[in-house]
């Protein structure tokens, strides 16, 4: 037999659900302007279903932890009621609440012809590791109780529903907060549409012509709650979808699930000192790329060693620092203009500014070769706190790695929380380059700008022996025997030591 829980309008209520004992939502004394109301229930990764009957439909009902139901009011009803349960074996805990909306609010998913429910005002969300992506169904024009709603697909004037607009919203959960209390407290805030215009950042306006759907980065391990407003500007009115949630990862899963994201640093470290190659190079793409990097390094070397080739280095530690600038570049709100949405206008744009940096610096290559150690050296410190201590800074390289790799990131707003621990992390990396660049400064103060190449040096010195008899280096012995002599002593000091005294029977 399921239980009665009493709801008011506008008032969150906590709740626990067990699979043997579902629950009927019941909500009085509702106010006779109100034309439509909302009932929304969350919780933080089990699923719970919503429905308007104990008998599940899939087009009255609706499963998930982000759940909602559009009522619509008859004349003089004062009363509506919901059924609650969980399938899952564990006790879920429960936020719920019902907001009412007038005649003159525009009805959230009223137009819905994608998904399930009639009426729909859920938000769908789907993520992977590049890109998480929200759907939600178009939203029609508020009407009266006991009035039909107007046409979806009739006309295209400003008497349509053609005219909304939508206001997709994100808020950021407090960083390394996974707990289940702070999640359902910041989703108070997410869920009305006073408070989310006050809480949340408004990321893009969309038109009734755009697809309602809209892409973000993927923020593994970092909590992020989406919503989206619907407004009426003829009207001057709106209305607010179920808000939904994220971290991008699983609570459940055996493996990477997001209570355990700290234990791929042990992984890491593995991986890096105990056969990098064999841990982390699972494709064969993979171990090209490494191949090639080793060969490009090995020839960089050799032609600084051999040929004392400045240019060509030089020009690899510019395009670091550029690669660098240029990602910054792009992390701030820049990254998210509209026109960078074309990969074409991206890559050339970030390319030039990549290039730019070494071409300004060729006429001082040591200043291009210090600042790239102190900024580039400094920032690798940041990703280094990243594997221990979350910090959003580390996106500011990995959001060009997956555009790079994901044909889709393109259309993936870049935003990232900025938190205490950003802002601790940015200090700390700002020191270290400004400190590291201005050590090495006076450092090489009065100095050569670069010392000869290793070749020159070793035939320099083989000249000097050669001609200088005096001089001690020119007696020392040829390296072989010198080898020879050094593998001599290495034997002396393993050979056993023979007994003192006779070793000869004595001739008589």
């Amino acid at each position: 037999m399921a239980g009665l829980l009493e709801f008011s309008v506008g008032k969150f209520r906590y709740f626990m659900l067990n699979r043997p004992s579902p629950e009927d939502a019941i909500l009085r004394h509702i106010s006779s302007n109100a034309s439509f109301l909302i009932f929304q229930i969350h919780s933080q990764y089990q699923n719970t279903t919503i429905s308007f009957t104990k008998t599940l439909l899939h087009n009255t009902s609706g499963t998930g932890t982000d759940k909602g139901l559009v009522f619509i009011l008859r004349p003089e009803q004062s009363m509506c009621t919901w059924h609650l349960e969980t399938l899952d074996a564990e006790p879920v805990q429960n936020m719920a609440i019902p907001l009412s909306y007038s005649e003159r609010d525009p009805v959230p998913g009223g137009c819905n012809l994608e998904f399930d429910l009639d009426i729909d005002p859920n938000i769908y969300l789907e993520y992977n590791f590049f890109e998480t992506t929200i759907k939600f169904a178009p939203a029609n024009l508020g009407y009266a109780r006991g009035t039909n709603p107007l046409p979806c697909d009739i006309g295209t004037g400003r008497d349509s529903r053609w005219r909304l607009l939508y206001d997709v919203y994100q808020y950021f959960l407090p960083e390394n907060d996974l707990s289940q209390e702070g999640l359902l407290k910041h989703l108070q805030r997410m869920a009305e549409v006073p408070q989310v215009k006050a809480n949340a950042i408004k990321v893009v306006t969309l038109t009734a012509n755009d697809k309602p759907s809209v892409s973000f980065s993927s923020l593994r391990g970092q909590g992020v709650i989406y919503n989206v407003i619907v407004r009426d500007p003829l009207l001057n009115t709106s209305a607010a979808y179920v808000p939904v949630h994220t971290y991008a990862c699983h609570f459940e899963a055996k493996e990477g699930n997001c209570s355990s994201l700290g234990e791929y640093v042990d992984l890491n470290f593995e991986n890096f000192f105990f056969g990098f190659f064999i841990f982390s190079f699972h494709a064969v793409r993979l171990i090209l790329t490494a191949v090639a990097g080793g060969v490009g390094g090995i020839l960089l070397v050799a032609a600084w060693w051999r040929f004392g080739i400045l240019l060509i280095c030089m020009l690899c530690v510019g395009l670091e620092l550029g690669f660098l600038i240029s990602s910054v570049t792009f992390f701030t709100l820049l990254g998210n203009l509209k026109i960078f949405q074309d990969d074409g206008v991206f890559w050339v744009t970030f390319s030039c500014i990549a290039v730019v940096i070494p071409v300004v610096f060729m006429g001082c290559l040591r200043i291009l070769n210090i600042l790239t150690c102190g900024f580039v050296g400094s920032y690798s410190v940041v990703l280094a706190f990243d594997s221990y201590l979350y910090t959003s800074l580390s996106y500011i390289t990995l959001n060009i790695l997956k555009r790079a790799l994901h044909e889709d990131f393109h259309r993936a707003f870049t935003n990232v929380p900025f938190q205490t621990n950003d802002f601790i992390i940015l200090a700390v990396w700002g020191m270290l380059a400004v400190s590291g660049v201005t050590l090495q400064m006076r450092r090489e103060r009065g100095q050569p700008f670069f010392p000869a190449h290793p070749y020159k040096l070793w035939k320099r010195e083989r000249e000097r022996r050669v001609t200088n008899v005096l001089d001690p280096s020119y007696h020392i012995p040829p390296l072989r025997e010198r080898l020879y002599c050094r593998l001599t002593q290495i034997k002396e000091l393993f050979r056993k030591e023979q007994p003192a005294g006779e070793r000869t029977p004595l001739l008589l």
